[in-house]
């Protein structure tokens, strides 16, 4: 006799746990309970659901189960960061990665949404590791579940141990639409994790029909990977800007902002590299760029790793690129480097998984000709 595949309930949002429940002739509000169980107090089998009844517990034992990505290892960096390598279901080396960064009585999650990323940003690591696949919810929510229930049985009373989240991990998340979607739900629904729209955080390197898209769906945060301050040089760090160029994209965040039921703003990140794109008259073309968009621009001193060829700038030149910045009228800040040791800071996600494109090899190949 076949194993029935069961359905993972923890990846559902809620309007599909309702739909699921109605399915099986049970009232909508099961789904709410169900919700609660889960996410808030972090519950991995229905014999814990108190009160649901114990017919319905059967029944959900029998098709249903609440399984959470498998940890390969957490490590905990010198400074407090978390990081988290996760196996996926496909291939049995499908990792991710997610990291946690404390800060005072914040503490930011970053989640991942594809094993490896398809974009190839030539500055960071992940992409040169390949793209494997997309995230399921489950695996996308399950980092958040994984990230909580690490300090201890999960207390919905207690304090917030995740504050905020940022779909900034491995992989584009607007390329992985309905799951990241689907996850970012239940991250700010009241019945889940409750998170404000304004501390949960999508990502992106500039996938320009989704973010129209997006904002009919949900109205998180938005952050843009811009790293250049016009297309010559985008084009080089940031492939997909020859599809959709800062124009496009500039004019995109626009309508974002416009379409959104409060006041807010888009959050640029801009990776500097030593000598790439760092210098003086950059910040100035940047300055006039981004002038008639709602912005604050998020700095990131480039975090080396093996043959990428980029060096980190000096913490002068970081500090005259800001100022330029800040005396444009721009609010400005500056990265601190968190859990380097444990090779958890941006662009470092990696994950132990098997490149099935060689794109990494590939990559050290190229530079190692061109030096």
């Amino acid at each position: 006799m076949t194993d029935i595949k069961k359905i993972n309930l923890l990846g559902l949002s809620p309007e599909k746990l309702i739909e699921f429940f109605e399915s099986i002739g049970e009232k909508k509000f099961r789904a709410t309970q169900v919700i609660k169980w889960i996410h808030q107090k972090g519950a991995e089998s229905f014999d814990e659901m108190t009160d649901v009844s114990k017919a319905l517990r059967a029944k959900l034992e029998q098709i249903c189960e609440i399984r959470g990505p498998e940890v390969v290892s957490q490590n905990i960096s010198a400074d407090g960061t978390r990081k988290w390598i996760i196996r996926t279901e496909g291939d049995k080396n499908d990792c991710v990665e997610a990291v946690l960064i404390p800060d005072g009585d914040r503490a930011t999650l970053c989640v991942s949404s594809q094993v490896g990323c398809s974009l190839d940003c030539s500055f960071c690591s992940t992409g040169k590791q390949g793209f494997n696949r997309n995230l399921t919810p489950a695996e996308i929510i399950g980092q958040v579940w994984i990230a909580i229930k690490s300090f201890g049985p999960m207390d919905p009373n207690g304090p917030r141990r995740v504050t905020n989240v940022v779909m900034m991990g491995m992989g584009e998340p607007l390329m992985n639409f309905e799951p990241v979607v689907d996850a970012m739900i239940l991250m700010m629904h009241d019945h889940a994790y409750g998170l404000s729209k304004r501390r949960v955080t999508l990502s992106t390197s500039g996938v320009v029909p989704k973010i129209y898209e997006l904002v009919k769906r949900t109205d998180v945060s938005l952050a843009v990977s811009l790293h250049a301050p016009n297309d010559a040089l985008r084009n080089e760090l940031v492939p997909i800007n020859k599809k959709y160029p800062i124009a496009e994209l500039l004019e995109a965040c626009q309508f974002y902002l416009a379409n959104l039921p409060d006041k807010r703003h888009i959050t640029i990140e801009y990776t500097l590299m030593s000598g790439v794109n760092d210098n003086e008259e950059q910040a100035h073309e940047l300055a006039e760029l981004l002038q008639t968009l709602e912005c604050k621009i998020n700095l990131i001193p480039f975090n080396p790793f093996p043959h990428s060829g980029y060096e980190k700038p000096s913490n002068n030149r970081t500090r005259r690129f800001q100022k330029i910045l800040a005396d444009a009228g721009y609010t400005v800040t500056v990265r601190t480097t968190r859990g380097d040791d444990i090779d958890a800071a941006c662009g470092q996600l990696v994950g132990d998984f098997h490149d099935k494109t060689r794109r990494s090899q590939k990559y050290i190949e190229l530079r190692e000709i061109n030096s």
